[in-house]
């Protein structure tokens, strides 16, 4: 199975946090299973380590190759899935997860309740 981390799961996993749960947790050791994780979470880290909001020591790349994580870039069909997105969520980086998830028909590993009004299949 193909999925997608939203970026608290990822910042929980690299912690090694209880926050993240142990369904989640166990999809991710999975090794059946390719993780996959959007620009747009590396995105979204970046402005707010750059901001001194969070910290995220090392390099994504690096990170990227060492826990062997797909890397899903932004594409049209991912754009043209965010447009018809309805308004029930307004943060710009988890629309386009939500938006990403739906277009490749793979499930995102969120804590986030919101995303469950877009229909998108939740593992947490």
């Amino acid at each position: 199975m193909r999925l997608l981390l939203d970026t608290n799961a990822l910042l929980w996993w690299r912690d090694d946090s209880p926050r993240l749960s142990g369904r989640a947790n166990d999809q991710i050791r999975d090794p059946d299973n390719a993780i996959v994780i959007s620009v747009a979470s590396l995105w979204e880290i970046a402005i707010k380590r750059g901001l001194g909001k969070l910290r995220f020591p090392g390099d994504f790349e690096e990170m990227m190759t060492e826990d062997e994580f797909d890397l899903l870039g932004i594409t049209y069909a991912h754009l043209r899935a965010l447009d018809d997105l309805p308004q029930h969520h307004r943060d710009p980086f988890d629309r386009l997860l939500i938006a990403q998830a739906l277009a490749e028909r793979i499930p995102i590993a969120t804590a986030d309740r919101h995303f469950a009004a877009y229909g998108v299949q939740i593992i947490w």
